[in-house]
């Protein structure tokens, strides 16, 4: 298939190929008689203007990129969704990107984003070491905002929940009914939303006088979870109640527990993070601290595109949301 060129409708029209162009974009400055045969020309030819071309020659697309850790928990999903009418009203269009909690595969998203001058970039680092690869993009005027992540000291805007309150609420829920021994079950700890749950949990086990088991999963999912419990199980001493840094792995400690005969909550209460879909759907519906992600999303996108309206008139914006408590059937029982 023979793909029509602007060359042809300039042919065509009997015009240079400079005119053609003012009258795809500036149709102003070309006299009216012009105008109308290169447009005759573009309908007969049926010329569809490269508009991914003319992006590239202008330094800049219209793609807004999201990295994420896990492209398949529907947290990520959910974010995306709260991002994508505002860029779509804007214009733009969503790129999303799937780390998989790997460093390395993140930084070559990054470069690759970087490459392309993507309008802007949201995104939820794996861990610090990204944060020089996230400065050379601000420095070439892509802008960049942390999702479900504080900024600190990086010069950044920013949207996030509050990690640790959200583990001393989750924490405190399970004291309140009646558990002396609890386990923590949170993928690698360098992620800093799954060290700060852990650090709100541990806070009030620590006031309350109540031992925690902490163990590291492979990875934030279903599997995770499933692979910590056995673990657990191996204990002298079984706690009564867990505390999953996610839902998807607070799914797999449910599958863990029921398949070794476990009842939940009566032997054994969980509870989740996140608040996703499958948790009030699950086979007993799990309890879970609630973060309100399509506000992530949208608020990410909003800030992004401030940023891009204010150029150096911009101030960085640290919003910081407050999780809440979800009580379900799988922390229902009393001791």
């Amino acid at each position: 298939m023979t793909t029509t060129s602007m060359k042809d409708v300039a042919r065509a029209a009997g015009v240079s190929v400079g005119t053609v162009s003012n009258v795809l974009n500036r149709p102003e400055a070309v006299a009216e008689e012009t105008r109308r045969r290169v447009q005759t020309a573009i309908a007969k030819l049926g010329y569809v203007r490269n508009d991914s071309a003319r992006q590239l020659r202008a330094g800049r697309s219209r793609n807004v990129a999201i990295v994420v850790l896990d492209v398949a928990n529907p947290f990520f999903t959910d974010v995306v969704r709260g991002a994508e009418p505002l860029v779509d009203s804007a214009g733009g269009v969503v790129t999303v990107c799937d780390s998989g909690e790997d460093v390395h595969r993140e930084q070559r998203h990054l470069e690759i984003l970087e490459e392309q001058r993507v309008l802007g970039l949201l995104i939820t680092p794996v861990d610090g070491s990204s944060s020089e690869r996230l400065e050379r993009l601000t420095a070439h005027d892509i802008p960049v905002v942390l999702v479900d992540r504080g900024a600190g000291q990086h010069p950044h805007c920013s949207v996030a929940v509050d990690d640790v309150y959200g583990g001393r609420t989750a924490a405190a829920h399970l004291v309140e009914r009646g558990h002396t021994s609890i386990a923590f079950i949170g993928g690698p700890i360098a992620i800093p939303q799954v060290g700060d749950r852990l650090a709100g949990c541990r806070a009030v086990c620590e006031e309350a006088g109540i031992h925690l088991e902490a163990f590291t999963s492979v990875s934030l999912n279903v599997a995770g979870g499933r692979e910590a419990i056995e673990q657990m199980l191996g204990l002298p001493e079984v706690p009564t109640a867990v505390f999953c840094a996610n839902d998807l792995v607070a799914l797999g400690a449910l599958q863990g527990l029921t398949m070794h005969g476990v009842k939940v909550p009566e032997e054994c209460a969980i509870i989740g993070y996140d608040d996703i879909d499958f948790a009030a759907a699950a086979a007993v519906p799990l309890s879970s601290v609630r973060q309100p992600r399509s506000q992530l999303g949208r608020t990410a996108a909003q800030l992004l595109f401030d940023e891009i309206a204010e150029g150096e008139d911009h101030t960085h914006r640290n919003v910081v949301f407050q999780p809440e408590l979800v009580a379900r059937a799988s922390t229902a029982a009393a001791l």
